[in-house]
């Protein structure tokens, strides 16, 4: 019996979010069906021209979570 996959399963797929089992099925769907191989291009080819982003907390958020950490840092026990 052959497993029918969505296109959530291939986007999972694309971003490495499946398990290992999920993953050796996909690859072997993708070989066997082309239908579903031209919808996985069509999806990777979308994920790529995704921009890359990067976020990073401004200096005064880092010093924030700093500040309550020292605050509510529990006592060490000796």
């Amino acid at each position: 019996m052959t497993q029918k996959f969505t296109q959530n399963d291939l986007i999972r797929f694309i971003y490495k979010e499946t398990s290992v089992r999920e993953t050796l099925a996909i690859r072997e769907a993708l070989n066997a069906d082309f239908d579903l191989f031209v919808e996985y291009q069509k999806l990777y080819q979308a994920y790529q021209q995704l921009p890359k982003v990067t976020f990073s907390p401004s200096k005064s958020t880092i010093q924030d979570i700093l500040q309550y950490s020292h605050r509510s840092a529990l006592p060490a026990y000796r």
